[in-house]
């Protein structure tokens, strides 16, 4: 390959290599010359300029490949540009009698397409210079358009697009010829030449006036007719094209407009336009607008997916300003759209409509608009919900009169009403915190609003209504319980409506399954509240039959609903539920007969669905609760579930005694059973195995089913990496919501609330935005198919024979579709079983049941239907896996050999070829050895099928199985494996992507291979691996989004073995392009593969990016837009930035990212750009500070404009310096953002979280770094060393701003960042002195700031988490020594004596929001707080008395003349604590109290007080430790250090009594403090009370030192040693332990485990003092017996 390294062809080195190796070797020197040109000197260029020519000329008539043609096309314009011009016209002349020839044969077809590729190629580069040969060219093209075949219809359209790009305006009086040929074409049979048309007439319309004024409705026709049978690239490109010309309709683009005079179309007339498309589909047309849309005939669905695609392309060309003007209008257009008769036929056709309208709202809403504009959309769509309502609520007053069209508009009214919440509980769920204003604001009345429609006359608007309280609720948790205590008041109230009891309930439910996403959870007693208002429901149904049918099924809906909030609650409910499920089913099988006589059909529906719901309450029991799943708890479950099981025989014949309309239910009793039996151990109902089986077959097999309906499981059950034939790859691109509909399966993607209720309290799936449980028809099937899965492993071999035969049987009675559908079903449950096998390590059975299993599978292998083909393979490669016998194996390999060599036809070579891969998958290298070389040669052959792409798609991507699992033994193959990829990809058209995916499968599977080998140095590997790098190079520049991906994957994997061989310079700019694709996956693929770059080379990765900002002058049409100052958001480059091309500014690829995690929503690529920044930030960050800090500080001062209004409000006490350092901050945001280009939306919160937390990042890492970074003098002499230095401290304004800001932001998330942020900065910096004013610290100067960022974490309505945050930053602050004037550390004090008045309130005094933990929490954390500087003020009171005294004033002469005292006398800070000491050491001890029991072996659990201790709540134990485990050592130290210092003296045993009192006396205790000294104690004496409480303070100590686990902080070990040495400072103590010799010789047994466990050297000097105490002690006790 080096040889093809030179200016010129090395024409010798060609003549010298075989004919198959010729088309690489010119590859790589096309590749060569690419890279060369640009960088080589111009009049080396024009010497070689002719010969070059002339090369490049000849290689034109060789027949060259798609990838060659495009690179010599490139290569020989790019000679032009930069050589001389001379004999450019020859060259075209040339290119065009090529194209004019009349040889039409296959063999010369290559050369013409290469010949049309230089001409596109030639005016895209020098557009007006060739200006004058134009019209010949352009007609030449066109003419030969019209007889060329697909390939070459492609490649024509794509040179048009290129001659209309480098023309421009100059193309004038081409532009209506070009448009009649192009626009036949937009229908044509061939999908690329559908894409190559949109993308030709896209460029067409920025100089074309007319196909958006004159033509306009033509080209929506157009549009309409290119979507009818359209793929989904199809889609895609025709959906761009509509949505731009409909855009630039509306606002043209001011050039074209001056140059004449343009008819304006009007956004309503757009609108309408889009209309049309989305309600009556393509075909038909130039009726009058009237007649179109009459109800009658069906919606094509891929004309409306294509135009919901269109309105997002629609109105982000238009950009977000645009949309919030006009906001209001947009909605009331989309949403009359899902009221239209036309988009709601059918209920699936409903769901789809409502699909569709959703993805159009939060694709344009959620990522178009900034939070502030986002708030403003809400309240529109408030107020259109409100309008709705309204009209709904006319029409059900108005009942009596015959209203018939006012009934029509209720059923539309619905799907609006679903849309509409849907997208507000969207909003407010993407706010968070921030979207607090909506639910503040009275006028927008969104509460009120959103819960009238829980009356709404139809279950799909109240299901929307109760899953939007949900997620108003996840975001603003302080309105979980109020929602709940509303709604369970209403539901109490209107007992009597139906539509009240379902839509309270749904909310109710609703909100319950919200709880898990709150940390903060809901009072305990929530649960009891829940309970008495289910059983009261489930009581009273019987009493009204009017109610009985909501009522029951409000009062199960519920139960199910508190299951999930799991064990610490539903333990104390568990009894009555087993009660409650027992009653639902009848007792005996007697009952069971005798009630199959009794009752109507009325009685039986209720019955029916008082069972489901049961059955479904059970199951959610069973799923959020496992802990409290006993033995004796299942034997209670199994009750009832087996008289389900034998009430399901019965169903048949009351469904023939009352009719029909009971099937529903009676399915929905089934679903509920199949779910519960899924969860539970089969060997439980083992007994019922035949009977079940019985109805699970007859379900899937559709025995008693009309309907052909098919399972939604097998694409999930069929391998991941199998996507490119099934197609299932969509799931993973932005359009997945819409996308789905157009699958194959039944119902496929018409997910709904309304199918199935319970969902809306079960946990959302990964990715989705709202839960969308299928229609009961096909989830009963799922269900069916599932339970058969976890069932058949315990079968007998008997019965599975059975049932495999009665498979067979049916799959042959069937005809038709059914059979389709019936053996897509069987094909899902055996999938289904053998992966049950594999699980359970268990074997399918004897020769006759494989038999039957081995005839019923390869029966599929030959089936026209891909999808069963490719279960019929995987199936195959299970069975392998689960019979595991080496003979079973060669058999089946065998049986498809013959196959293969004998078939011609394409679906038994597919089907087989697959097979071979399938059987390597799941057996294995080892397993499938022997067969290794056959398949391999096999598959080789059918991948040189140039006739069939189908054939070489499905034997390639076996083959890419084959290399992935035989690993090392594949090593002999890789050659001819990589000489085969290589001539594929320079042969086979690009427009047969799924050829090249797989292409690039293989390729990445060989570089797996190949692995670490790579590296080497010898003839082969070089080989290889320059092989390697032309496939890459080959499939990066596909234009499938799918292929690059597979492409950059393979890079990566390149760069893990051979990092030296893979070219960063060109590797990065491609991928910051990538970054802006539309593509989900190549987004994906760039973010992976950037995270694995950034690892080893950020630097190298952000240098080469900016180089990208850098060289965009020079590359106009890379689309990419690196100008910092660009025009703001408004500009029409900047709002389709995501579509267009990357804008890096001078923030760099950084900056890039942060913008990214402001638009993405798809996790897996958030957590990738995550990890990026971390990367960079780790290895970059301490060199490149300020670009970093100022990051940062771009991406939290977007907070500024939202929050700065909260502190101010808070602070009018304050002086006017607090004032002025507010208005300063204000200014500091805003100042200048005006005219930088600001993004087009502001950070939102989650990117403001991150940037905090980044913050806090830097600061450890400079920490790690040098020491001058915390050292302003050493600092500032650094940098009058050399200027380039920098570091922290420099910054420390900066870093106060920022932790100010999030500390002070709407969003709680952002505030604890804040917080901790703050914490980190005075920790790190209370020490740094500040040099011009010796005495000071540095940190002094802004006290006021920190006042100022503590003070709203205290107000009334903060979260128990935020406050007890702030504790611990006002701990910190105080206890650093900082300030050193008590009037300004008086600020802080105040905020954590205004928190112990709250802790002395007690237990249940506050008004509940939170779960009672949450209390504790905060509680601990004051008290943790006050320890803390209770800690540090006797060690500054103790540093002061070691000292020499000087005169000290008493306390009150030093409140008064403060000012004139710098330094901090020795008692000052402990005069703070002093006055709150009683309090405090009553607390602290009943604190360590209940610590001492939390931390009691479990065995002991019934000794735990029945009513909790001081702090906690018997229901909320286990959350409480945690909080207690957090806070209990410095509590410890606290105490001993009261104890000694007077605690020994004090004797009021209050702490003992307080723990254990009854809340309404606990202030009466904090009362009696003021005992005076001489009152004799009440019940112990002081020396009992001492024991007691040396005891606990020893007990504690010694039972943490015992074991103290590996992730316990070394401060706690430290608090905790400190603590035993102060208290064996007191006499006291030391008599104690002198007296009770085994305490000694305990504690100094556990102090030796701990010097040899713990490493650090001040662990091991505590250590030493308090063994030095404990043997002073010793020793002075032995001189007292001696004397």
């Amino acid at each position: 390959m080096e040889l093809a390294h030179s200016l010129l062809l090395n024409e010798e080195a060609l003549a010298q290599i075989t004919e198959a190796k010729r088309p690489v070797f010119i590859f790589e020197w096309l590749r060569f010359l690419d890279k060369v040109l640009v960088a080589a000197n111009k009049t080396d260029v024009k010497e070689k300029q002719k010969k070059l020519v002339e090369q490049l000329t000849g290689l034109i008539s060789s027949s060259p490949g798609p990838p060659t043609r495009k690179l010599l096309a490139k290569n020989l314009a790019a000679l032009y540009s930069i050589g001389d011009t001379f004999t450019v016209f020859q060259t075209l002349d040339k290119c065009n009698d090529i194209i004019k020839s009349k040889d039409d044969t296959a063999a010369y077809l290559p050369t013409k397409l290469a010949a049309v590729a230089c001409v596109g190629a030639f005016y895209e580069k020098m557009g007006r210079m060739l200006g004058s040969s134009f019209p010949e060219t352009v007609n030449n093209l066109l003419k030969s358009l019209k007889s060329a075949e697909s390939q070459g219809r492609s490649e024509i359209l794509m040179s048009l697009q290129k001659v209309l790009n480098g023309l421009g305006g100059a193309a004038a009086s081409c532009h209506r010829d070009i448009y009649k040929n192009a626009r036949s074409l937009l229908t044509d049979r061939s999908m690329a030449v559908r894409c190559a048309v949109a993308k030709c007439l896209l460029e067409l319309q920025n100089e074309a006036v007319f196909m958006w004024t004159a033509e306009l409705e033509n080209v929506a026709t157009l549009c309409f007719k290119a979507l009818e049978n359209s793929n989904y690239g199809v889609r895609v490109a025709v959906s761009k094209l509509l949505g731009t010309v409909m855009a630039t309709a509306l606002i043209p683009k001011q050039a074209t407009v001056m140059r004449q005079n343009v008819k304006r179309a009007t956004l309503e007339e757009v609108l309408e336009l889009m209309a049309t498309g989305f309600l009556r589909g393509g075909s038909g047309f130039l009726k009058s607008g009237g007649e179109m849309l009459k109800v009658g005939g069906s919606v094509n669905r891929e004309v409306r997916v294509g135009v919901t695609q269109a309105y997002v392309v629609f109105v982000t060309t238009l950009g977000g300003q645009w949309l919030e003007r006009n906001f209001a209008t947009f909605l009331s257009h989309v949403l009359d759209l899902v009221s239209h008769p036309r988009a709601t036929q059918t209920h699936v056709e409903a769901v789809y409509s409502r699909r569709c309208v959703s993805f159009i709202l939060r694709a344009t809403v959620g990522s178009l608009l900034g939070e502030k504009a986002q708030i403003a959309a809400a309240k529109d769509i408030c107020q259109a919900i409100g309008k709705q309502m309204k009209a709904v609520e006319a029409v059900v007053n108005d009942a009596n009169s015959e209203n018939k069209s006012g009934a029509a508009d209720v059923a539309a009214s619905q799907h609006v009403m679903v849309c509409a919440l849907q997208e507000l509980g969207s909003l407010v769920q993407s706010l968070n915190a921030t979207a607090s204003p909506l639910i503040q604001e009275p006028s927008i009345g969104l509460l009120e609003t959103v819960t009238s429609v829980l009356l709404h006359p139809s279950m799909a608007a109240r299901l929307a209504a109760a899953w939007c309280l949900r997620c108003v609720a996840v975001a603003l948790p302080f309105q979980l319980t109020p929602f709940l205590d509303r709604c369970a008041e209403r539901l109490n109230n209107l007992k009597t409506s139906p539509e009240a009891v379902s839509g309270y309930s749904f909310a109710m439910a609703a909100l319950l399954g919200g709880v898990h996403q709150c940390p903060l959870g809901i009072p305990h007693a929530k649960g009891k509240m829940v309970v008495s208002i289910a059983e009261d429901l489930l009581r009273t149904a019987a009493q009204n039959s009017r109610l009985s049918l909501q009522r029951t099924q409000a009062g199960w809906l519920l139960l199910g609903a508190l299951m999930t909030l799991g064990p610490s609650v539903v333990r104390y409910h568990l009894p009555k539920m087993l009660l409650l499920w027992r009653n639902v089913f009848p007792r005996s099988l007697k009952e069971l007969e005798a009630e199959k006589a009794r009752g109507d059909s009325f009685t039986w529906q209720v019955t029916l669905e008082g069972r489901a719901g049961a059955l479904c309450a059970m199951r959610s029991f069973v799923a959020h609760c496992p802990e409290l799943l006993t033995e004796d708890v299942i034997r209670k479950l199994m009750t009832p579930i087996e008289c389900a099981m034998t009430m399901m025989s019965h169903i048949p014949s009351v469904i023939k005694a009352h009719g029909a309309h009971l099937k529903a239910s009676a399915a929905m009793v089934r679903l509920r059973l199949y779910d519960i039996l899924a969860l539970l151990p089969p060997k439980t109902y083992e007994g019922s195995f035949n009977a079940l089986l019985r109805e699970l077959v007859a379900e899937f097999t559709l025995t008693d089913n009309s309907a052909n309906t098919t399972t939604s499981l097998l694409r999930s059950l069929c391998h991941y990496d199998d996507s490119v034939l099934l197609g299932s790859w969509l799931q993973e691109t932005d359009h997945k919501s819409i996308e789905d509909q157009l699958q194959p399966n039944s119902a496929s993607g018409s997910g709904a609330l309304e199918h199935d209720p319970s969902s809306i309290y079960l946990r959302i799936p990964a990715g989705e935005a709202v839960p969308g449980p299928l229609p009961l028809g096909v989830s009963v099937i799922d269900a069916s198919v599932a339970l058969f899965g976890v069932v058949f492993p315990h079968v007998s071999y008997k019965h599975r024979l059975q049932m495999l035969d009665h498979f067979a049987e049916c799959v042959k009675q069937a005809k038709g579709v059914r059979q389709q559908a019936v053996q897509l079903n069987i094909f899902t449950a055996v999938l289904s079983a053998l992966k049950g096998l594999a699980e359970n390590k268990s074997t399918l059975g004897p020769e006759e049941v494989r038999k039957s299993a081995l005839t019923l599978v390869m029966g599929a292998l030959d089936n026209p239907n891909p999808i069963l083909r490719c279960a019929a393979g995987e199936a195959l490669g299970r069975m392998a896996q689960v019979v595991g016998e080496a003979s079973f194996i060669a058999r089946m390999a065998q049986y498809s050999f013959d196959k293969l060599k004998s078939a011609r036809d394409v679906v038994s070579r597919t089907g087989h070829s697959l097979a071979l891969g399938c059987l390597h998958r799941y057996v294995g290298g080892i397993g499938s050895g022997q067969h290794l070389k056959t398949s391999v040669s096999i598959l080789l052959a059918l991948a040189q099928d140039g006739t069939s792409p189908e054939v070489q798609t499905w034997s390639l991507h076996s083959l890419a199985l084959i290399v992935d699992s035989s690993g090392p033994m594949y090593r002999g193959y890789v050659e001819p494996t990589l000489s085969l990829v290589l001539t594929l990809l320079l042969t086979v058209p690009p427009s047969h992507t799924e050829v090249h995916q797989c292409l690039g499968r293989c390729l990445g599977a060989i570089i797996t291979t190949v692995g670490p080998e790579l590296q080497g140095n010898g003839a082969t590997i070089s080989t290889i691996r320059s092989s390697c790098l032309v496939g890459c190079a080959i499939t990066q520049d596909h234009s499938d989004s799918l292929v690059q991906a597979a492409a950059i994957s393979c890079l990566q994997q390149l760069h893990m073995f051979a990092p030296r061989h893979v070219n960063l310079s060109s590797l990065v700019p491609s991928l910051c392009v990538h970054l802006c694709s539309s593509h989900l996956l190549l987004r994906r693929a760039a973010v992976a593969c950037l995270r694995q770059l950034a690892q080893r080379e950020a630097a190298e990765v952000c240098e080469y990016a900016m180089s990208l900002a850098k060289n965009a002058g020079d590359k106009e049409n890379s689309g990419i837009n690196m100008n910092p100052f660009a025009p703001g958001a408004g500009s029409r480059r900047d709002a389709h930035s995501r579509h267009q091309g990357v804008n890096i500014t001078e923030t760099g690829l950084e900056g890039v990212l942060f913008g990214m995690l402001d638009r993405e929503t798809d996790r897996k690529l958030c957590s990738d750009i995550h990890d990026t920044l971390g990367h960079m930030l780790s290895s970059l960050a301490v060199e490149n500070l300020s670009h970093w800090l100022m990051l940062c500080k771009d991406v939290l001062a977007a907070s500024s404009d939202m929050s700065t209004a909260a502190p101010l409000g808070g602070g009018k006490d304050e002086e006017s310096e607090k004032k002025d350092e507010m208005d300063d901050d204000t200014m500091f945001t805003t100042l200048g953002e005006e005219d930088k280009s600001k993004p087009s939306v502001a950070p939102r919160w989650a990117t403001r979280v991150f940037a905090a937390d980044c913050l806090c990042r830097v600061i450890m890492l400079c920490e790690n770094a040098n020491k001058a970074h915390f050292d302003l003098a050493l600092a500032r002499s650094a940098r009058l060393k050399n200027p380039k230095n920098d570091f922290l401290v420099l910054h420390l304004s900066d870093l106060i701003r920022m932790a100010f800001m999030a500390a002070t932001d709407h969003s709680n998330q952002l505030r604890m960042a804040g917080l901790q942020a703050l914490e980190d900065i005075i920790k790190k910096f209370a020490s740094v002195p500040e040099p011009e004013f010796p005495g000071h610290v540095i940190l002094e100067q802004y006290q006021a700031n920190v006042g100022a960022a503590l003070r709203p974490a205290f107000s009334q309505d903060t979260p128990s988490d935020i406050t007890a945050k702030a504790c611990q930053v006002c701990s910190a602050w105080i206890g650093s020594g900082v300030v050193s004037d008590l009037n300004d550390l008086r600020r802080v004090h105040n905020l954590l004596v205004s928190s112990l008045d709250k802790v002395q309130a007690g237990k249940g005094s506050s008004s509940q929001l939170y779960r009672e933990s949450a209390t504790t929490m905060e509680k601990l954390a004051v008290l943790k707080a006050w320890a803390e500087v209770y800690v540090v003020a006797m060690k500054i009171k103790k540093e002061a008395e070691t000292k020499p005294k000087h005169v000290s004033k008493s306390a009150e002469e030093d409140e008064d003349d403060f000012g004139a005292v710098d330094e901090l006398p020795p008692d000052s800070l402990i005069t703070l604590v002093q006055p709150e000491l009683p309090a405090l050491s009553r607390l602290w001890l009943a604190a360590l109290k209940d610590y001492a029991l939390l931390t009691l072996p479990a065995e002991f659990a019934t000794q735990l007080p029945p009513d909790g201790g001081a702090f906690y709540t018997p229901e909320t134990i286990d959350t409480a430790r945690l909080h207690y485990r957090n806070s209990w050592a410095p509590i410890l130290h606290a105490v001993a250090l009261w104890l000694n210092s007077t605690g020994f003296n004090t004797s009021e045993s209050t702490e003992e009594t307080a723990a254990a009192m009854p809340n309404s006396q606990k202030r009466a205790t904090s009362i009696m403090l003021n005992q005076t000294p001489g009152t004799p104690p009440a019940t112990k004496s002081l020396p009992e009370i001492n024991k007691d409480r040396m005891h606990l303070i020893l007990g504690v100590s010694i039972q943490f030192l015992c074991s103290p686990r590996p992730e316990e902080p070394v401060e706690h070990v430290t608090s905790c040693l400190q603590a035993l040495h102060t208290l064996l400072d007191s006499p006291c103590a030391r008599i104690h332990i002198a007296e009770d010799q085994l305490l000694g010789v305990e504690l100094l047994s556990v102090l030796h485990r701990l010097l040899l466990t713990w490493d650090p050297p001040s662990v091991q000097l505590l250590v030493t003092g308090v063994v030095q105490q404990i043997m002073k002690m010793i020793l002075r006790k032995k001189k007292i017996l001696l004397l």
